[in-house]
């Protein structure tokens, strides 16, 4: 359960109708298997312990008794088991009968939680049996044990912070005021389904869609155990359909009409951390139901992850989407680029156009604004300054892209302005520091907002999320615009934005050019090649953009520690890194995210196009001079072997 990973299952095993012994010698096994791969949590599907599909035999006394007494049995055989398992029967209480789910937990009934929506059309007829279970909780005896009987309440793990455990039943899930929301405002974090949906055609998707779409509106964890083909196929079929959900996100789902244990691990912290953040959330309450709260704990461990992570989570990671995805992103860059430009009459816009990736992105979004609002592309000035680090490679790409997009191009060298400006403060040439490289970008800066003066034009930054992160951008130079569009794309977005540009245009000259740029190593150029080659590669001097974009999601988008992220880049990097690598390199995140702020706290306009961003007008809001202690002596404690 380490980092708030806990290890759940969903299982849908074999079954006979109305054979109570045999259903809990299945179940039992299941709940062993599941106990040995760590699982914590298990769910089985609606009325697992009698079948669903038993019909007027759930009015026979024996089919009632013989489920009690199979209950008492997985309970006297779970004793020493480590698990939370949830299984579904009958239960008659006061003259009334009830679905039910039993939450049980190393020999102790925690819960029974009645179904509240019985359904009673086409082939659905439970309200011919079973009454709507009651929302307030009443400690009754079932199974030998004292338990709550009722639709509110929680489990509460002792030992793992943030793990609150709920159910709902099937039908319940459905309904517009389904129980599950209830319980999430009330705390719950996990919500249980036990069911037995019936398979049609196309209706997979659906429950697919609407599963999720619960997890999604609830910020939670939710298990939801189909009933299988095991059941009676009298008059339908049922397919065994489990799945895990996580806040919207499919972690695992089974295939259809099979009876495998489906297993995955849910992310406590990332739903607190989610739901922390949404002052609507907590506002919400949770009415005046009163709940039930009953106390668990689990052995302590550390949860295996079997759940993929990827090593670029801003990048989309369904590829039969991208080209949707791809112009969602374009789409939302060049309106807000867009309405700036209406809004303030420039007809003309300026672009310090370098032959590398964000000018080059800069440059495409830019284009689709200006197609936008039916402006010619001449309107769009691509200016290319080269100085001491320019490139023959950069400075072509720069000028034929320019060409293939139909834009006006301007070249001015700043070599003669930078020496006289190092003349001006005594700033020796041959001294290759800070200076040095500033210089050079704050003059590119002044050249492309005076000519945005003379122009009556906008200065588009081309500066991306990753630089700003990283405070890798010279303040008051490449730092500056008037309307900065990648202000939001990290660079390993970039990346993916312009591949996805150069595979879909259908000027060929203009696709070479985009993909020699993807082949560039990234570098402002800002020292003298070596060879003619470039001399600068900021991924050797910052480190791999990758890692630092991996760092930076997951430390603003869900508030994990270093520790955390550290166990999921070495997940996610294997292969790639080693620990000590991205040891390295997150020290170096850390101290330039703290120390950069100043940076950050003074950028230009942009839009917004992800859930992470740094604007301190919305997204950030950090004091500049905050101290990274804390966050480092985190790391000091970290180990990489």
């Amino acid at each position: 359960m380490k980092d708030g990973f806990i290890k759940v299952a969903a299982a849908s095993p074999s079954l006979r109708v109305a054979d109570c012994k045999y259903n809990g010698e299945q179940i039992l096994s299941c709940v062993k298997e599941a106990e040995k791969a760590g699982v914590k949590i298990l769910v089985f599907p609606e009325l697992s312990i009698s079948g669903y599909t038993c019909g007027d035999l759930f009015l026979q006394d024996v089919l009632l008794s013989a489920c009690e007494d199979t209950l008492k049995t997985l309970l006297l055989q779970t004793v020493d088991l480590d698990i939370l398992f949830v299984a579904g029967l009958p239960l008659l209480y006061r003259n009334q009968l009830y679905n039910a789910a039993a939450f049980c937990k190393g020999g102790k009934l925690l819960a029974l939680v009645p179904k509240v929506n019985i359904p009673n059309y086409q082939e659905f007829y439970e309200a011919r049996y079973f009454a709507a279970g009651p929302e307030k909780a009443e400690c009754i005896s079932y199974a030998g044990q004292r338990v709550f009987f009722g639709v509110n309440q929680l489990l509460v793990c002792e030992n793992v912070p943030g793990l609150i455990v709920a159910g709902e039943i099937c039908e319940d899930l459905w309904v517009p005021d389904s129980p599950a929301i209830r319980h999430a405002l009330k705390g719950a974090t996990v919500i249980c389904n036990p069911s037995a949906s019936d398979e049609l055609a196309a209706k997979p998707e659906y429950r697919r869609d609407l599963v999720a779409m619960q997890s999604a509106k609830l910020v939670a964890g939710y298990i939801y155990a189909d009933a299988g083909n095991d059941e009676s196929t009298q008059d339908v079929v049922y397919s065994g359909h489990c799945m895990i959900v996580e806040n919207g996100a499919l972690l695992a789902e089974s295939a259809l009409y099979c009876h495998n244990l489906l297993v995955s691990e849910i992310d406590v912290n990332k739903l607190t951390a989610e739901r922390q953040r949404m002052n609507t959330y907590r506002n919400a309450g949770g009415g005046k139901c009163d709940y039930e709260e009953t106390a668990f704990s689990f052995e302590l461990q550390e949860t295996e992850l079997t759940r993929g992570i990827s090593r670029t989570p801003f990048v989309p990671g369904d590829k039969e989407k991208k080209q949707h995805r791809c112009e969602e992103i374009l789409t939302i860059q060049a309106m807000g680029l867009r309405k700036r430009l209406a809004h303030t009459g420039c007809k003309t816009a300026v672009i310090g156009l370098s032959g590398g990736l964000d000018s080059t992105l800069a440059l495409l979004v830019t284009v689709k604004a200006f197609d936008l609002l039916n402006i010619s592309h001449e309107n769009i000035l691509a200016v290319t300054m080269p100085g001491f680090g320019t490139t023959d490679r950069t400075y072509h790409n720069a000028v034929e892209l320019a060409r293939c997009l139909g834009t006006t191009i301007k070249e001015i060298s700043i070599v003669d302005s930078v020496r006289q400006h190092f003349k001006d403060i005594g700033q020796e040439e041959e001294k290759r520091d800070i200076t040095y490289e500033n210089g050079q970008a704050r003059e590119r800066t002044q050249i492309l907002m005076d000519i945005a003066n003379q122009k009556n034009g906008m200065v588009i930054g081309t500066g991306d999320m990753s630089e700003l992160a990283l405070g890798w951008a010279t303040y008051n130079g490449d730092h500056m615009s008037m309307y900065g569009v990648n202000c939001s794309i990290p660079k390993t977005l970039v990346r993916y934005l312009v591949e996805y540009y150069a595979e879909e245009t259908e000027e060929r000259k203009a696709a070479q050019v985009l993909f020699d740029v993807l082949a560039t190593p990234v570098s402002p150029e800002l020292l003298p090649p070596e060879d003619g080659e470039i001399s600068q590669k900021t991924e050797d001097i910052v480190g791999p953009y990758e890692l630092h974009d991996f760092f930076l999601y997951y430390m603003l988008r869900f508030g994990f520690g270093p520790g955390k992220i550290f166990r999921l880049a070495g997940l996610a990097f294997a292969g790639a890194y080693d620990g000590s690598e991205i040891l390295k390199w997150m020290k170096i995140f850390y101290r330039r995210f703290f120390s950069q702020q100043f940076k950050r706290s003074c950028v230009p306009d942009g839009p917004k196009v992800g859930t992470v961003a740094l604007s301190p007008r919305g997204d950030l809001r950090m004091p500049s001079d905050a101290c990274v202690a804390l966050w480092m002596q985190e790391i000091e404690k970290l180990s990489f072997s």
